[in-house]
């Protein structure tokens, strides 16, 4: 069986994604962040406290990818880590006043990016296209879990 590379929807949605994260980096560069920097403060900002761990599922990396990240923004003074009060080996997260404000900043240009690409759109549009992205997912979910489920041969 073959399927021809445009009419794969996976490396459609993959090539848009990528051109989004460029976009985005290219607005957060000159502030001195990337995208995933950028998104750990975005969500610390809603949920402060979260664990390495916790943030890594949340900003959809790799525990370790998480761990190089929250490195980062520590050195730059943009986010602090301190000993869960109760369960000493977790490290809580959470923005410094510094990371606040540039996160701020950093908002108001990755929104900018989000407006103009919601603004090619209609309302309806761009609620069918985020039922239509929501479909995917619970499709890939739905495949996940059954081939797990599965007997192994």
């Amino acid at each position: 069986m073959s399927l021809p590379i445009d009419d794969r929807l996976g490396h459609h949605i993959k090539r848009v994604e990528q051109e989004l994260i460029a976009v985005k980096n290219a607005v957060l560069r000159p502030l001195g962040l990337n995208v995933p920097q950028y998104t750990v403060l975005l969500v610390l900002a809603e949920e402060p406290g979260l664990s390495g761990a916790a943030l890594a599922r949340r900003c959809l990396v790799t525990p370790q990818t998480m761990s190089t990240v929250l490195n980062t923004l520590e050195s730059k003074e943009l986010v602090i880590r301190q000993n869960h009060p109760i369960h000493t080996h977790i490290h809580e997260a959470r923005l410094t006043r510094k990371g606040r404000s540039l996160l701020n900043r950093a908002d108001v240009a990755a929104i900018e990016v989000e407006q103009k690409l919601g603004d090619e759109f209609t309302a309806q549009e761009r609620t069918t296209l985020q039922q239509l992205l929501a479909r995917c997912g619970a499709v890939l979910s739905k495949h996940m879990v059954e081939m797990k489920a599965a007997p192994t041969r």
